[in-house]
């Protein structure tokens, strides 16, 4: 078996990097690609269900994907610090890169909508965090000016190398299901990634690795909803920080993708998040980040209004570990039961 070196080793013949490209690199990318038969039991549906778990790479999300990209690029241009605007993920990839890379990591976060696990992970790893009292995206305005005007790198999914790392997703998924989904089911927050795996399919399906195209389906939180509304959401509103974005800045990109996949983009509620999350955590033994949990709610809606064709074979992306979010999990489980050290209290609770 091949070791693996991570994704721009892995698909370097896809990916703009030349023998002189310092490649700063976790490992990151080769996340499991997990069959879901109690999912589908569960929502009665006649199909295949795969879930390709990113919360596995490096830093818990699949930001690694690009930013192994991006920060290797940016070396290759001599830059000596990154900046980003953040809800949680990118900024803590972007924090594990520079320290990997040995260079300095500014992010700047919504002060109050960043889940603790992610802000734990840039402030470990040494970025300067910086929380903004404002949304997404006024911070990232801020940061692409600061970017334009300054020595600073600017990672956030509007550098082209970003959305290169990222399309590597879809290059595995046919890796390891031997052919392209039917349909794959993503959340949409800033819609890089949706970009990202559009291409990926379609420059595999070019290199004559798999025959057929996956329709994309895209799912966003009903109350960050851009793209399904159409309008920008000045105060966009979710449990699922990680798509909390009121203007994607691959709005124009998403939509291509959706129309090039004759897809679409549909909307989930808090609550049918937070129940798809405690089912996708209590069936399949799988923990992500509410966000994720998106594609599971978007799955379950579009199953019984009967959008899927019986005998399809569907991939869901959870995007990030549920580590992410502790606070989150905490609050939608039940809490931990106190009782004294004696094994008749133990048992009386147990039931046994």
């Amino acid at each position: 078996m091949k070791a693996w070196h991570g994704v721009i080793e892995e698909y370097r013949d896809f990916l703009p990097v030349t023998d002189k490209t310092p490649i700063v690199t976790l490992f990151e990318g080769n996340t499991p690609l997990v069959p879901a038969p109690r999912l589908a039991e569960a929502t009665d549906a006649r199909m295949q269900i795969y879930l390709k778990c990113e919360g596995f790479n490096p830093t818990g999300s699949f930001k690694d994907r690009g930013m192994t990209m991006a920060i290797s690029k940016a070396l290759e241009t001599g830059s000596r610090a990154v900046i980003c605007a953040s809800t949680g993920n990118t900024s803590a990839a972007a924090a594990a890169f520079a320290a990997r890379a040995g260079i300095r990591a500014f992010v700047m976060v919504p002060k109050g909508s960043v889940a603790l696990g992610k802000l734990s992970q840039a402030a470990i790893h040494g970025a300067k965090v910086l929380m903004v009292e404002g949304n997404f995206d006024q911070a990232l305005t801020i940061v692409r000016q600061i970017a334009e005007r300054h020595p600073v790198t600017l990672v956030n999914s509007v550098n082209p190398f970003r959305l290169e790392g990222q399309k590597t997703g879809a290059f595995e998924v046919c890796d390891q299901l031997g052919r392209a989904p039917d349909y794959h089911l993503i959340p949409v927050g800033n819609a890089g990634n949706i970009t990202a795996y559009w291409r990926g399919y379609r420059e595999y399906h070019r290199a004559g690795r798999v025959k057929e195209l996956p329709r994309m389906v895209g799912f966003q939180a009903a109350g960050a909803a851009p793209i399904y509304e159409n309008h920008v959401i000045e105060e966009p509103r979710t449990v699922a920080t990680a798509i909390k974005i009121g203007n994607p800045a691959s709005w124009g990109p998403a939509l291509e993708a959706m129309k090039d996949s004759r897809g679409w983009i549909d909307i989930v509620t808090d609550e049918e998040i937070l129940r798809a999350y405690r089912l996708l955590a209590r069936e399949e033994g799988i923990f992500m980040e509410p966000a994720s949990a998106a594609t599971v709610a978007g799955l379950i809606k579009l199953v019984k209004a009967g959008r899927f064709e019986p005998g399809s074979t569907l991939v869901l992306t959870l995007t990030g570990h549920g580590l992410k979010d502790p606070d989150t999990a905490l609050e939608s489980a039940s809490r931990p039961t106190t009782v004294p050290p004696r094994v008749d209290a133990v048992l009386a609770q147990l039931g046994l």
